[in-house]
């Protein structure tokens, strides 16, 4: 176990990575690494940028969705250039396939003396516009060795779900439309209900007030039919919740940690059933127990999943829910802090 000295160790060197953050000199800096991206009207990416036998690889998340990999990656002098080519399908007006076209997008980054800066350029799925978006990057510090679970130390168990109201949470953006509620019998109850031929509500997704650092939380789930909900750890790891009994086995699954890690063996009920779920999350590794199975254990995060409030990995955050994809109930929420050792 890591103490909170080694954490606050692990944020200076992400400063430091901010302020210096290459290997070598800001006009030739080594690119291999994992990064952590901000964009600068809100929201988090990921990059990863790797060497193949003698090529530039790479991986990228950008805000939403799952890790993909890149098309090319392309070094010119002290610019990075990083390419993803995705397939989009146009459609006449009845909904009919009618063609598939790539859409390119480019994420260009530069390093000076004090920062890496980048743009992202994409066109508009249309072809009308360009895209261009400013962030940020810093150099995520190497994972802390595998820590050793037995030592743990808790502190007193919160109940993140004390009475019947939404007192302690807050949605992720106060613009969104409210769906949750808590019964009188402590269920936390998520309803985003749509009208058809009415415009598509954008329901919120639901965060703690209070923040957390590392713990232990314990929660029982139950999702409907083609039910999906997630559940993000300090508001950037998302640990899967969806309908995927039924499905092939995969990173996208029950208990996953979304598109970054799979659970070992299968473990999921049947929709409309109650499950429970224990997660641990210290110095960056999780583990995942389903309804009695570890399916995760003790394994290494490598960066943040789609919809994470933030890119910094290091910071406390929030427990939050995915609310705006289908309805989903919660109860027992409870957590439990680690101490220092």
């Amino acid at each position: 176990m890591q103490t909170k000295r080694f954490s606050i160790g692990l944020a200076l060197a992400c400063l430091v990575a901010a302020v210096f953050p290459i290997n070598a000199s800001a006009t030739n800096p080594d690119w291999q690494g994992r990064w952590a991206l901000t964009r600068e009207g809100g929201g988090a990416g990921w990059l990863e940028i790797t060497q193949q036998d003698g090529y530039l690889d790479g991986k990228i998340l950008w805000r939403w969705g799952s890790v993909a990999a890149v098309s090319s990656v392309t070094l010119d002098g002290d610019l990075l250039w990083v390419t993803r080519v995705r397939q989009i399908e146009r459609k006449d007006a009845a909904g009919k396939v009618v063609r598939t076209q790539q859409l390119t997008e480019t994420w260009r980054l530069e390093a000076d003396a004090e920062q890496v800066r980048g743009e992202y350029l994409s066109p508009q799925p249309d072809g009308r516009a360009l895209v261009r978006e400013a962030f940020s990057a810093v150099r995520i510090p190497e994972l802390p060795p595998r820590p050793d679970l037995s030592k743990l130390r808790f502190g007193e168990a919160v109940d993140l779900l004390a009475g019947s109201s939404l007192d302690g949470w807050e949605l992720t953006d106060p613009q969104s439309v409210n769906g949750w509620s808590v019964t009188e019998h402590g269920v936390l109850v998520n309803d985003p209900v749509q009208t058809e031929g009415e415009p598509h509500i954008h329901y919120g997704n639901l965060r703690t007030v209070a923040e957390f650092e590392d713990f232990s939380l314990s929660f029982e789930v139950r999702v409907p039919e083609k039910g999906n909900s997630g559940v993000y750890l300090r508001g950037v790891y998302e640990v899967q919740v969806l309908d995927s009994a039924h499905r092939d086995a995969s990173a996208l699954n029950m208990g996953a940690i979304y598109s970054r890690i799979a659970p070992a063996t299968r473990a999921e009920r049947p929709a409309g059933t109650w499950q429970q779920m224990d997660i641990m999350l210290v110095d960056r590794h999780v583990t995942v127990r389903l309804n009695g199975t570890v399916v995760i254990d003790n394994q290494a995060l490598t960066g943040i999943t789609g919809g994470a409030l933030w890119a910094d990995e290091l910071r406390p955050g929030p427990i939050y829910l995915q609310g705006d994809h289908t309805g989903v109930e919660y109860r027992n929420l409870q957590l439990r802090p680690v101490l220092d050792q």
